[in-house]
């Protein structure tokens, strides 16, 4: 059995524009956001397509995930400039 899952303030045009959307697919509402859930829910996050990217690679010195990481804090630092 699934579980109970509400949405609070969702604005009225979003509302609208997704039962249309539903209607259109001759889908419920209810049918046609478990299907969009479900199929975010399966689909995998960047980091996850980079982990199994670097286990396959018996090449790889360091993570693809680690190398992200550290060129994201580096673009950080570069961007916060000089410390005061």
């Amino acid at each position: 059995m699934g579980s109970l899952l509400q949405i609070r303030d969702v604005p009225e045009g979003v509302r609208r524009a997704l039962k249309a959307r539903a209607a259109a697919r001759g889908e419920s509402l209810n049918t046609y956001l478990l299907r969009l859930l479900d199929r975010d829910a399966a689909r995998l996050t960047a980091r996850e397509v980079f982990e199994r990217a670097a286990q396959r690679s018996g090449r790889a010195e360091a993570s693809v995930v680690d190398a992200l990481e550290a060129a994201r804090r580096e673009r950080e630092t570069e961007l916060a400039g000089p410390s005061a």
